[in-house]
C-alpha cells in the first residue's frame, strides 16, 4: 500500500474514534490528528508529483 493512502486510512480511523468516544477532549484530539494525517498525506502526494516532472 502506498504511504499516502495508508496515512489517509489512519485519518479515517482517527475520525471514527472521535465520533464514537464520549470524552470531548479525546474527540477533539483525534479530529486534530486526522487533520494532521491528511495534511501529511497531501504533502507526500505533492512531493511524489514533483519528482515525476
Amino acid at each position: 500500500m502506498k504511504m499516502a493512502k495508508a496515512i489517509r486510512r489512519q485519518a479515517l480511523t482517527a475520525e471514527r474514534v472521535a465520533a464514537t468516544t464520549a470524552d470531548t477532549i479525546v474527540a477533539g484530539e483525534m479530529r486534530s490528528l486526522a487533520e494532521a494525517f491528511r495534511s501529511q498525506a497531501d504533502i507526500l502526494k505533492r512531493k511524489k508529483k514533483t519528482k515525476k516532472k
